[in-house]
């Protein structure tokens, strides 16, 4: 993964000197303030969950001695404007490695300016740097501005499965 590079899509949507980078400790504070955002991004379109993501939350899972995932953010003019967090997984079926993305989010004055599939774009990076075949992730069914952003990414919807869990 580069360190810091203009992002540079394919079909050149990033544009307002977006760079993209590794999200490091210095920027919890900037990712939790984001996830707060989209907590009420989420609530506006009717999601009554609790979040629990907060600075002390990343920082301790993020940047710890035994991370749990990984972040990128992009950033504009030297602000943090949007973030995704990811970590490693592995599908049986396709006997492959996979990148999760777990988070994604950018700023409401930053959408619509590439700066989301800058963002995504890097995550294929680091998916095809470690030697994975696929990046997966879920969608709110009630948040439709993400799903055609990732329909038109060229994302495909897996009807065959359930997202499923159990508390422990």
């Amino acid at each position: 993964m580069s360190t810091q590079r203009e992002a540079g899509l394919p079909l050149g949507r990033a544009g307002g000197g977006v760079s993209i980078r590794p999200a490091r400790r210095e920027d919890v504070g900037a990712i939790a303030s984001l996830a707060g955002q989209f907590a009420e991004y989420m609530r506006e379109l009717g999601d009554t969950s609790s979040v629990q993501l907060n600075a002390a939350a990343l920082e301790r899972d993020g940047f710890g001695a035994d991370p749990a995932f990984q972040g990128l953010v992009a950033e504009v003019a030297g602000d943090v404007v949007g973030y995704l967090l990811h970590h490693s997984g592995y599908d049986t079926d396709q006997a492959c490695r996979l990148l999760f993305v777990v988070d994604l989010y950018v700023a409401r004055p930053a959408r619509s300016k590439g700066v989301g599939a800058a963002l995504m774009e890097e995550a294929r990076l680091v998916a095809a740097k470690a030697a994975a075949r696929q990046i997966v992730w879920t969608v709110d069914r009630r948040n439709k501005g993400a799903l055609r952003f990732y329909m038109g990414l060229g994302a495909v919807h897996v009807d065959e499965l359930a997202l499923m869990c159990i508390d422990v």
